[in-house]
């Protein structure tokens, strides 16, 4: 699509992010005749392809495990002209009617709020709990460690680039706005520490559970979407289970549906798919 179509709607940071989920209509599948069949399959292909080869733009394919969906997208792009774009070629990729959307769900990368500052930590590590001096060898060292950290942290956050590990969850959720349990009437400190404890959790799981949280206020039914991609489908059960227990989740949380898939190449997707 070019650039002087439309204008483009880039955010100040991060990417827009779709997870599309389809059914295949096998009855209009086995309409089609073999040739036909496989100039479908070469039409996704090669959509595929294009879409990949899109700067800054990533797309995951998966399988869904149970009849909620057949087919599901992880489409990440900065542009949401473009995403919007591919959307709907996506959607007709196999023809008019063999793909019929289950769900959607739009949201953006975004950076956490209660990320700690460079302030933060050398208040709060360096200096209460380590005991340094601001301003010795030893505080900087780490305060640049620090910086490092976090750098890479954010940039995984607003600009991320997913493995091909099998296993992918997506779930949306929001906070609780009822009665005591209204996570927007906290104050910000009361949120980051309760937060803190729940990255804690996540931060146990690392090497086995990649999370990206995207925000969807504004955009989408929840607040946010959640993304796990995982080698075992034990530790995606396993780190949601966990975190249940954590006051964040077990007060605050609200979800929505789980879709459990697994990345495939095109070729044995079509198989899994019986196309």
């Amino acid at each position: 699509m070019s650039n002087q179509e439309v204008t483009p709607l880039v955010p100040r940071e991060g990417w827009h992010v779709m997870h599309l989920f389809y059914h295949v209509d096998h009855a209009q599948w086995a309409l089609f005749s073999d040739e036909e069949k496989r100039q479908a399959k070469t039409r996704l292909t090669e959509l595929v392809q294009e879409i990949r080869a899109t700067p800054d733009t990533h797309l995951l394919i998966f399988s869904i495990a149970t009849p909620k969906a057949d087919l599901g997208f992880m489409l990440l792009t900065p542009d949401l002209q473009v995403a919007n774009t591919y959307e709907k070629q996506l959607s007709l990729s196999l023809g008019p009617e063999i793909l019929s959307p289950t769900y959607s769900y739009l949201s953006q990368t975004e950076r956490s709020e209660y990320t700690t500052s460079p302030e933060q930590y050398a208040a709060e590590t360096l200096i209460a709990e380590k005991g340094l001096t601001k301003g010795t060898p030893e505080f900087e060292k780490a305060l640049a460690e620090f910086n490092d950290r976090m750098d890479h942290y954010l940039k995984h956050r607003l600009y991320p680039v997913l493995p091909d590990w099998p296993a992918i969850c997506f779930y949306p959720m929001s906070k609780r706005r009822s009665g005591s349990d209204n996570w927007y009437s906290l104050s910000y400190e009361a949120r980051r520490e309760l937060m803190a404890g729940h990255a804690k959790v996540g931060r146990t799981y690392s090497g086995r559970i990649l999370q990206l949280i995207t925000g969807s206020t504004g955009l989408d039914e929840y607040e946010w979407g959640v993304t796990l991609l995982a080698k075992d489908t034990l530790d995606i059960k396993a780190i949601v289970y966990e975190m249940r227990f954590d006051e964040v989740s077990a007060r605050y949380a609200e979800f929505g549906d789980f879709y459990i898939g697994m990345q495939l190449p095109l070729d044995i997707l079509f198989r899994r798919l019986c196309l």
